[in-house]
């Protein structure tokens, strides 16, 4: 599957230099599904070359010309998104709808930035002086290091590469090893769009010695990250030695606040349909469910009741919801997070353990949980994964306090009938999204980011592309 590809350097798929390989697993069947390039030292010194040479080119292609090929990416992958769903459901897991829904939505964030590409303006300032005058525009930060995870492959190289691309940067994606693919399926729409060489670049293999050897070289100006917080920190920390722009998207422990005056039908199939994306594995999955005490049995039992009836299964079957976990670790981890919250003394309603009739692949049950109270372990670390934890409140000014007692801020939901309650509860969570009486959270139109140790920085919307862009400022004496 993957012999068509390699490492993409200077506009081709290349061969690595020492010919090294690595396999890639369905978590469905886990079985291999082939072997993928693996990029050593000699690659990456190519690609950053590749990238040197991309940059002239880029930046000095007009904002039309560079906005016509980013328009037709999005159109291409509008064309090819069955291909590239299927992609997503071989290495991730999801069920190919969702597939679909990434794919069209990684067009979405393509067609916008084709679009921002157009909008960078500058600034003409009154000057205090009558023979000056004052300019402020705005340049390429130059070439972009785009460190793309494994969860939602497409969407989040799509968020990086595409806003590179309208401000004028070249680009070296690194995709991790679980969903190589996904991401150089992507790249052939690149070539195919007619993206000039050099431009886009991807490196396939080691993720950690990539990055470390990317943030390392001075061509690198600016690093792009989704992951943990624990590697963002690495990150930061490697990239402080070049002083080089980071933006950081990192883990989130979204709070799920149901009041109770919230019309709890509809709200149990928001929850479901946030809960159990790719099955959990969303850095801004719903982790903590604080429903209001005279609520809380009835969403209990119309939550399980709903989620009883979720087909399970391969995400190439027909009418499945809930797809693998994507890797054996994760699989693990979530297994382990269950022990630990039930010897924290929480009773499992639902789930616990893994499906039955199922031999192969790593799939686990829906879990909601119980009597859980504010100190266990899961409603400080992040589950990334189908596990659902109930807590109760009384008050307003409760659950907010409650809510916002985490290191984590990317991302809330709220539900309630009230508006005041609406403004004043989002106003006050401390997240950089928030969601009322919605499931929907990114979209590409909007600023996408968290606060706290969920990172900096913002990806979508009119902002993101003043992160890959540096500030000018020209005084300019006029009489010579």
């Amino acid at each position: 599957m993957y012999s068509k590809f390699g490492q993409f350097i200077d506009g081709r798929w290349q061969e690595a230099e020492k010919k090294e390989t690595y396999e890639v697993l369905n978590p469905a069947t886990e079985e291999v599904l082939g072997n993928a390039s693996k990029a050593s030292e000699v690659d990456v010194e190519k690609a950053l070359k590749s990238a040197e040479k991309g940059l002239e080119i880029w930046k000095n292609t007009s904002p039309w010309e560079r906005s016509y090929i980013i328009r037709k990416i999005a159109d291409l992958i509008r064309q090819k998104k069955e291909i590239l769903a299927k992609w997503l459901t071989l290495e991730v897991g999801k069920p190919l709808a969702e597939g679909i829904g990434e794919s069209t939505g990684a067009a979405d964030i393509f067609e916008w930035n084709s679009e921002e590409t157009k909008r960078i303006y500058g600034q003409t300032v009154q000057s205090r002086f009558p023979d000056t005058r004052v300019h402020v525009y705005y340049q390429p930060v130059g070439v972009v290091a785009a460190l793309v995870p494994w969860n939602f492959p497409i969407l989040l190289a799509a968020r990086k590469i595409s806003t590179a691309l309208a401000a004028g940067c070249s680009v070296i994606c690194k995709p991790d090893v679980i969903t190589p693919g996904s991401v150089m399926e992507l790249f052939n729409i690149f070539k195919e769009a007619g993206v000039p060489p050099g431009v886009v670049n991807l490196l396939s293999g080691d993720p950690p010695s990539i990055a470390e050897q990317l943030i390392k070289s001075d061509t690198i100006k600016k690093i792009s990250i989704t992951g943990s917080t624990r590697v963002g920190k690495m990150i930061l920390k490697q990239a402080a030695d070049k002083v080089q722009r980071v933006t950081m998207e990192l883990s989130g422990h979204s709070p799920f606040i149901v009041f109770d005056d919230a019309d709890i039908n509809k709200v149990t199939d928001m929850a479901i349909t946030s809960k159990f994306r790719n099955n959990g594995q969303v850095c801004i999955s719903p982790n903590r469910f604080y429903i209001q005490e005279s609520k809380k049995d009835e969403f209990v039992n119309s939550f399980i009741n709903k989620t009883k009836k979720l087909k399970m299964g391969n995400g190439m079957d027909k009418d499945v919801v809930l797809g693998p976990l994507t890797t054996a670790k994760r699989l693990s981890e979530v297994e382990e997070l269950v022990d630990i919250t039930k010897k924290e003394g929480a009773k499992i309603l639902l789930g616990g353990k893994r499906p039955s009739g199922f031999n192969k692949g790593y799939f686990y049950e829906p879990t909601v949980f119980d009597n859980v109270k504010d100190n266990f372990t899961i409603i400080k670390r992040e589950p990334f994964g189908p596990l659902i934890p109930i807590l109760t409140f009384k008050s307003f000014e409760e659950v907010i306090e409650r809510a916002n007692d985490n290191d984590l801020g990317l991302c809330s939901y709220i539900y309630t009938n009230s508006m005041e309650k609406a403004h004043k509860a989002s106003e006050l969570m401390e997240t950089g999204t928030v969601a009322v009486n919605t499931a929907v959270v990114a979209v590409a139109e909007a600023p996408f980011g968290g606060i706290k140790q969920t990172g900096y920085g913002r990806e979508g919307g009119s902002m993101a592309i003043k992160d890959y862009l540096n500030v000018k400022y020209t005084h300019l004496g006029i009489k010579g």
